[in-house]
């Protein structure tokens, strides 16, 4: 399965109600587990104890969960659950109707310490025929390896210059999503704004805005 060494395959199925029974969930998220999820899969791990790799001094494990889901959409609320109830990073392989699709957060320590985690964002692959997703694992350590697995699955979306560290990358990442953001909602703005001073305005944010995403983009 995606072309992982097989000393790293576990193969353990996981209850789904481990992730929502006794524990503080919303009913809706409950009901997300319920109708959207079929099955859970633990299907790899890798770490040091499983594969030629040193350990990394934020990543020790990465575990691979198979999700079959009912349907194509579903809610991104299901993986953050897990990746909240699970101290370790996660690769999601999800699986429907013979197609599948990789998910992997950008999962750091909290600033609370003890096991706790916060998932900033995910990234995730296409949907493609089941069998074709397949990563490399390189690196000579497990911080290493994850970087790696997330570029892999975030592909263009999280391009780089040269020596940056993932964490820098999904940073820019954010705030060229956050520039999109307004920018849509400015040129929104515009094409309603009635009051042609306004209007000039808001063209003057918009191209203030532009600037700082051209000067975002020529970091990469």
């Amino acid at each position: 399965m995606l072309g992982l060494p097989e000393r790293t395959e576990f193969n353990k199925r996981i209850p789904k109600q481990k992730f929502y029974e006794n524990m503080d969930v919303s009913p809706a998220l409950k009901r997300v587990f319920v109708e959207q999820i079929r099955i859970i899969y633990w299907r790899n791990k890798l770490a040091a104890t499983t594969m030629n790799i040193a350990a990394g001094e934020e990543v020790t494990e990465i575990e691979v969960f198979e999700v079959r889901v009912q349907e194509p959409q579903f809610d991104e609320a299901v993986l953050r659950q897990i990746d909240k109830e699970i101290p370790y990073h996660i690769l999601f392989l999800l699986t429907c109707d013979r197609k599948e699709q990789a998910w992997i957060g950008y999962k750091e320590a909290a600033a609370s310490g003890s096991n706790a985690f916060k998932v900033s964002r995910y990234y995730h692959t296409d949907w493609v025929p089941e069998g074709s997703l397949n990563f490399s694992i390189d690196g000579l350590n497990m911080d290493a390896v994850y970087a790696n697995l997330v570029r892999q699955i975030a592909g263009d979306s999280l391009s780089s210059t040269q020596g940056e560290t993932l964490q820098e990358s999904v940073a820019r990442d954010e705030a060229k999503q956050e520039l999109l953001k307004k920018i849509a909602s400015l040129e929104m703005k515009i094409r309603k704004e009635k009051q042609l001073n306004r209007k000039m305005e808001l063209n003057a944010e918009l191209k203030k805005i532009r600037k700082k995403m051209e000067s975002l983009l020529g970091r990469q």
